[in-house]
């Protein structure tokens, strides 16, 4: 069903459309069921066609990267390297196996909103009412609907008594929406189509009958179904920049190995089996193979700390995509309010009164003191709701915004105990509810509802300044009920006295208020330097009210759907970037906005709770389901689930998503320069014709002892100083920064002068080779420690008590490793199997001292350049 075509149904008189859809009341007949659901289909999604598990684990090894470490695999085999050949393969098939694990979000999805159709529906058939399975139902179908229903289909209202439906998971509207028979234009916003029933909503008052316009895919939920189907999914910044960087590594590491096997063979005239070992080092110690495996590790330890924090991972990189956030879209209902009404205002002739207190709770404060016991009885009688403490939390049970009124009778306190004699439910025509009750005040009529019609009830009132008085609570994002009594002598309402015969108790103002732990918490983010948005299925002024409690940054301009009808794609892009507060949209409006964000270069999350949200939660860089009221399908589409619904824990997942971020530049920091070190000594060697200062296998050695364990240590860095004082990354910023490209080559020309410079000093104090080549192993890996120590610092200074003391990740590895040093040093065995000898003592307190000069030269060097930084970043970690 098309936007159009949903249109033209609600604003069709209910005999028009009957006639439209070829109908009739007393329900179709067998056979033209049978004929119907042949065309039509079952009122169900259709499930998309997915690759099987064999292509879905398969395709996660096409990839640059791991067709070179299968290649190195398979020669490290043919030299019989085995603990090498296994640590590669080890790392290809955890890569592989993490993607094959994280996949199919969109199918999970898509089978989530499927799970939300009603499995019964009461229709007419035949003249008779009867129940049947929620896929039979066809177009034309009458449907019975009776408050707690789950509506099965999209339908068009024929007849209604008293109805409401509960439309927040399409609409994000926190109260139930009044429907009516009555057409509305064509144009009207989904929210406002109060002729229409939508497939998934709930029914939370009254009685109704309609027609069945639309079933499965046509369904407005089986539209976004569609949406989240056709919606491109992002890879995240990081991701996406790895990727590139690791092909092209890959690419420049292969010619580089290339060209010196070349070289040595046709120039250096050195015979091929001597030189293939060498050149095989040199490709494995310049490929950072160990890599991919920390940045998964890093990112799995995110997913603990997230989950610490109440955020829960889907998938492993979202949690830097979270981290790099520019922008954050949220939906305003259950997001950053708490999706509960509550009775805030009240003016009656006495004055005006404020009301304190959280959620459906009976308990608060009002301010300031006075008589309010006759509006308070007006609220409680005239009222079909009730409450519910379970778990120390109280809970509504019927229509929300009755549930507030008897919260705040609760809070007034006073007997309100009257027996119910008769009753006028609400209807959308006259637009009261009015309750008959003989209690201890004697036998009265109460009255509520919209205020201009309450008060042209009303006998002896002001009208002008109690509807300016209404406007005004209006204009603060409330919504206004006026209440009104009169006494009545018999056992019947008298609807005609109610004309002009009620006394007008006063005015009470209801909102959703917002989560003071959000307003906290959107601080933190424009503090952060993030963009705070709301996108809401609400009314405008509604949106625009809690925008300013919650502290967004523009709350003065508000676009409705039908603006953004209005501007196209380049239009919107210019637009959203100003705009903070959206209202009355739709689904494709979210989806708009986020990707609209995303054409300006920004990195996007979105919020959600709602079906409605599900199509911009997969196409948002970043997004964020609530887990508690949050519907299934948005949390499949999810990348993070919120465990608590709370928006201050996006706060802290930002925190601990920059802090992954730093630690997987950290990694990639500390990695690139050591391979680079590494293989220019080999490469240096092989060009001059001198000997290896270090043999292919203690190459393969220091690869296998220092490129995972060094590395995993950072990934364990705490989150450093002034994280959230730093602005956003930017969406387009390099892996290779200028700093970085230059610590790499300055850390690599270190590594060449201290190796060579060992090895030089050894051959001249007359050491045999292998001793030489033992001191020169060794010096690579002290260099790699104390490069370490260096990089876990990266925006402040490494030269603190704090940085030294490290953290027992760090000093568990740096003992690790020292210990396999000695081992390989010293013991037998394993000086075979490496061709080493015993260091003496002197020189291995040179070979430390060495390494304490590098750490000297790299840090002053850092220390130069962030007092040439002009970013202000911070000194101490």
């Amino acid at each position: 069903m098309t936007s159009g075509e949903d249109a033209a149904w609600c604003s069709l008189a209910s005999e028009d459309a009957m006639r439209r859809i070829v109908a009739q009341p007393e329900g179709l007949t067998g056979a033209e069921v049978a004929r119907r659901l042949a065309a039509h289909g079952p009122n169900r999604l259709p499930e998309a066609r997915t690759r099987g598990p064999i292509l879905r684990f398969l395709a996660h090894f096409h990839n640059v990267l791991i067709y070179v470490l299968l290649g190195a695999a398979v020669v490290t085999a043919a030299l019989q390297h085995w603990v090498d050949t296994g640590v590669i393969l080890a790392v290809v098939l955890a890569n592989a196996t993490i993607g094959f694990v994280q996949e199919g979000k969109a199918e999970a999805a898509m089978a989530a909103i499927r799970q939300m159709l009603a499995p019964r529906a009461a229709v007419l058939r035949d003249g008779r009412r009867v129940s049947v399975d929620g896929a039979d139902l066809v177009p034309g179908d009458i449907v019975l609907l009776e408050a707690g229903d789950k509506v099965p289909a999209d339908l068009r209202v024929i007849e209604a008594r008293g109805l409401a439906a509960q439309e927040a998971i399409l609409t994000g509207e926190s109260v139930p929406v009044e429907k009516t028979v009555e057409p509305v234009p064509a144009d009207a916003a989904l929210g406002d189509r109060r002729s229409m029933m939508w497939s998934g909503t709930l029914v939370t008052q009254g009685t109704a009958r309609g027609v069945v316009v639309a079933t499965g895919a046509r369904t407005e939920i089986g539209r976004i179904g569609g949406l989240l189907a056709e919606v491109e999914q992002l890879t995240t910044p990081l991701v996406a920049q790895m990727d590139h960087f690791a092909r092209w590594l890959s690419f420049l590491i292969l010619l580089v190995s290339g060209l010196l096997l070349l070289y040595g063979y046709f120039v250096g005239h050195h015979a091929f089996g001597d030189l293939f070992m060498p050149i095989v080092g040199l490709a494995v110690a310049a490929i950072p193979e160990g890599l991919p495996a920390v940045m998964t590790i890093t990112l799995a330890i995110g997913v603990q700390a997230m989950a610490r924090r109440h955020a829960i991972v889907r998938r492993l990189p979202a949690i830097e995509a979270i981290g790099s956030v520019s922008v954050i879209c949220t939906d305003k209902t259950g997001t950053l309010t708490r999706n509960e009404m509550v009775v805030t205002a009240a003016e009656t002739p006495d004055g005006a009164f404020e009301i304190g207190g959280e959620g459906y709770a009976p308990e608060g404060s009002i301010a300031p003191s006075g008589d309010l016991s006759r509006l308070v009885l007006a609220a409680a009688l005239c009222n079909d709701a009730a409450l519910h403490a379970k778990d120390g939390r109280w809970t509504v049970e019927g229509d929300p915004m009755e549930g507030a009124l008897l919260a705040f009778a609760g809070k007034v306190g006073g007997d309100h105990a009257a027996r119910r004699l008769d009753a006028i439910p609400f209807d959308s025509r006259h637009r009261f509810m009015a309750v008959l009750s003989d209690g201890a005040a004697g036998r009265l009529v109460h009255v509520k509802g919209a205020p201009e019609r309450v008060m042209r009830m009303c006998g002896g009132i002001d009208y002008a300044h109690w509807h300016d008085r209404a406007d005004a609570m209006a204009r603060r994002g409330l919504r206004v009920l006026a209440l009104a009594e009169r006494s009545e002598a018999g056992e019947r309402i008298d609807v005609a006295a109610l004309e002009g015969g009620l006394t007008f108790l006063g005015l009470l103002g209801l909102i959703d208020p917002p989560r003071p732990e959000a307003i906290a918490a959107v601080a933190e983010c424009r503090a952060a330097g993030i963009r705070v948005k709301m996108i809401t299925g609400d009314h405008a002024g509604t949106a625009a009210a809690i925008a300013a409690q919650i502290g967004l940054e523009n709350t003065r301009r508000v676009l409705t759907g039908a603006d953004l009808d209005k501007l196209d794609d380049a239009q919107l892009a210019l637009e959203v970037v100003s705009v903070d507060v959206f209202a009355r949209t739709s689904p494709e409006h979210k989806l708009r906005l986020v990707t609209a964000l995303q054409a300006n270069g920004l990195t996007v999350a979105m919020t959600g709770d709602g079906v409605n949200d599900a199509p911009a939660l997969k196409r948002a860089d970043a997004g964020i389901s609530m887990g508690l009221k949050g519907s299934e399908a948005a949390k499949q589409a999810a990348d993070l689930v919120l465990a608590d619904d709370n928006f201050a824990s996006i706060a802290a997942a930002v925190r601990e998503g920059r802090t992954v971020y730093d630690n997987l530049k950290k990694v990639i920091s500390w990695t690139l320069p050591t391979n680079a070190g590494e293989a220019m000594v080999i490469a240096l060697a092989l060009l001059a014709g001198l000997a290896l200062p270090v043999t292919a296998v203690q190459i393969l050695w220091i690869n296998l002892i220092t490129a995972i364990t060094l590395g995993l240590a950072l990934a364990f860095e705490p989150t450093e100083a002034g994280t959230m004082a730093r602005p956003p990354r930017a969406r387009t910023a390099p892996i290779l920064t200028g700093e970085l490209v230059w610590h790499v080559v300055m850390v690599a020309l270190l590594f060449l002068a201290a190796v060579f410079g060992v090895f030089g000093y050894a051959i001249d104090r007359g050491y045999p080779l292998p001793l030489a080549q033992t001191m020169a192993m060794n010096t690579l890996v002290v260099l790699e420690v104390f490069h370490l120590f260096f990089i876990r610092n990266i925006h402040g200074t490494s030269l603190t008590w704090d940085a030294a003391k490290g953290t027992k990740v760090v000093w568990t590895v740096v003992i690790v490793i020292t210990a396999a040093q000695f081992a390989v040093t010293y013991l037998p065995p394993l000086q075979v199997l490496l061709g080493t000898q015993p260091v003496p003592l002197a020189d291995g307190l040179l070979i430390v001292a060495v390494g304490a000069a590098f750490f000297a030269m790299i840090e002053i060097e850092k220390q130069i350049r962030l007092g040439l930084s002009p970013r202000g970043t911070i000194r101490n970690a």
